[in-house]
């Protein structure tokens, strides 16, 4: 089982075919694609990398990237993908920790050599257009990888401390691949893939079902997440399927709302949007289809099993008229068809359903284990189970319910608060554009909650119509203690909050308190 076979597959099947595009612009039919990833396993052969060894890409989008994917896997070696947003330093301990020697890189987010890699090829060059030269892909045997042999090394963002190395496999890639048909969307050979959020994250997975049957896949020209080029480039190659964070469908849905788009014209460029990575609120999804109409699936996983745990499908997220359609919509959706889902007590035992615990999740998506870290392996799989981190709830129809992050859960005098149900109420209150809520130490309660908000332009900053509109809505044990306002949030490259960095940025940062006349007891 190699993800190489894939590629080998559609270029026998269909050589002419479109396969991949830079903008509106054609870079490769799937005969030029599978030509040049041959090429490239041949001469990474030929330098002497073994099937196994760790090929680092940390670059920005760029229709190469693909090829770079499947050049490394015909090679048989291991593909590390670097968020583009890192700092050299912190891709230099990757480097390190995956014991890379060779790294794919774009100048513009690896300005100097990295330490520690043999080779750095920068993608743009005439050396990465030697490696890349088509060879007879008939030619080059595509290496023997059996089913568990790791094919995506991942490492987490380390917001708690160092990342570690996610030891993703064929037998996991090709699972999720197959899961997306049955759980996600159904893939024509017409349908273009849109890589606008980053290819070293989840986007760039979803090349493998789009692979699969044969479809297109597009790398916009400015390489990233311009709304007025998307909606251009949905129109001219035809509708467009992705996945986004929230933050991303926010933006879309400003530029259809902002020019006056109907749902009908939203469709004509998008078919499908993928969406997951962070909170999508229900405020937000019920704007969303009102101004872009049923375009939307939510997919909940993470990179321990990636893009594959739980899937809200189209039809759940369009059928207003079912009586827990809000419910539903501030849900996850049901486990996906290769997975087992159950929501669990701290001693691993299933709960019934409406209870909170621990989310676990089984099945052929599930990573191997951490690189070089047995013990956190040990801990994540225990029981044949991934502990996932995240606090859930399950109904009694199989819906999953996030409630936050295990280290999110704010305990205030021995009350349990999750912060995610403080923000869906701010949310709908009038003048919050974002909004996350954290906990910090207090010496009376043990920890209290702060509300950190990002004003719509020109909205007042005014803490006691907020608390006002939280009382109105929650119980008063719930509300935040204090205010700030801050111009943005602290996010990763893929649109989540980053909620450590929000704690450490509150501790110098003024606050205002909750208004003495609604106390905060």
């Amino acid at each position: 089982m190699n993800l190489a076979d894939l590629l080998l597959r559609q270029a026998l099947l269909q050589p002419d075919g479109a396969a991949v595009f830079e903008g509106t612009r054609l870079h490769a039919t799937h005969a030029d694609w599978a030509a040049r990833a041959a090429g490239l396993a041949q001469r990474l052969r030929a330098a002497g990398l073994a099937p196994g060894e760790r090929l680092v890409i940390f670059m920005r989008n760029h229709p190469r990237y693909l090829e770079l994917l499947w050049g490394a896997w015909w090679a048989g070696l291991v593909v590390v993908p670097v968020n583009a947003k890192l700092h050299p330093a912190e891709v230099e301990w990757i480097v390190a920790d995956a014991e890379a020697r060779w790294g794919f890189v774009s100048a513009d987010v690896a300005p100097r050599a990295l330490a520690g890699l043999e080779r750095q090829v920068d993608i743009d060059s005439r050396e990465a257009d030697a490696l890349l030269a088509p060879a007879d892909f008939h030619a080059v045997p595509i290496a023997e990888r059996a089913a568990d042999d790791t094919a995506w090394l991942f490492y987490t963002s380390g917001t708690t401390g160092r990342p570690k190395g996610v030891m993703i496999t064929q037998r996991n890639l090709m699972t999720m691949g197959l899961a997306y048909f049955s759980d996600v969307d159904p893939v024509a050979a017409t349908d273009t893939m849109c890589y606008a959020a980053p290819m070293s994250h989840g986007c760039g997975l979803y090349a493998i079902p789009h692979l699969m049957a044969g479809a297109r896949h597009v790398v916009p020209a400015s390489g990233g997440v311009d709304a007025a080029e998307l909606f251009a480039l949905g129109r001219a190659l035809g509708p467009l399927s992705t996945f986004a964070a929230p933050t991303i469908v926010r933006r879309l849905v400003d530029h259809a709302e902002a020019a006056g788009l109907t749902p009908a014209e939203a469709a004509s460029a998008w078919k499908t949007i993928v969406y997951g990575g962070a909170p999508m609120y229900v405020a937000d999804m019920q704007r969303a289809l009102r101004v872009m109409g049923p375009r939307f699936v939510q997919i909940y996983g993470q990179g321990e099993t990636p893009m594959t745990a739980t899937a809200l499908s189209r039809a759940h997220i369009a059928d207003s008229a079912h009586p827990r359609h809000a419910e539903r919509l501030g849900s996850v959706g049901v486990a996906q068809t290769p997975v087992r889902v159950r929501v669990a007590d701290e001693h691993d035992r299933p709960l019934p359903p409406g209870e909170i615990g621990e989310v676990l999740v089984q099945g052929d998506s599930v990573m191997a284990g951490y690189w070089r870290n047995p013990e956190a392996t040990a801990a994540a799989l225990r029981g044949g189970w991934l502990h996932t981190g995240d606090i859930g709830t399950l109904d009694a129809e199989g819906f999953l319910t996030l409630k936050d992050r295990s280290k999110d859960l704010v305990i205030s005098g021995g009350s349990n608060i999750y912060p995610r149900e403080v923000e869906e109420v701010l949310l709908t209150a009038p003048g919050v554009a974002e909004v996350a809520v954290v906990g910090v130490p207090d010496p009376e309660w043990g920890e209290s909650l702060v509300a950190c908000v990002v004003a719509a332009p020109g909205a007042p900053q005014d803490a006691a119509a907020l608390d006002a509109h939280c009382l109105a809505h929650i119980a008063r044990f719930k509300r935040p203690k204090r205010y700030v306002w801050l111009d943005a949030l602290p996010k990763n490259a893929y649109g989540k909050v980053l909620k450590t960095a929000l704690r450490e940025q509150l501790r110098g940062t003024p606050a205002t308190p909750v208004p003495p006349s609604t106390p905060a007891g």
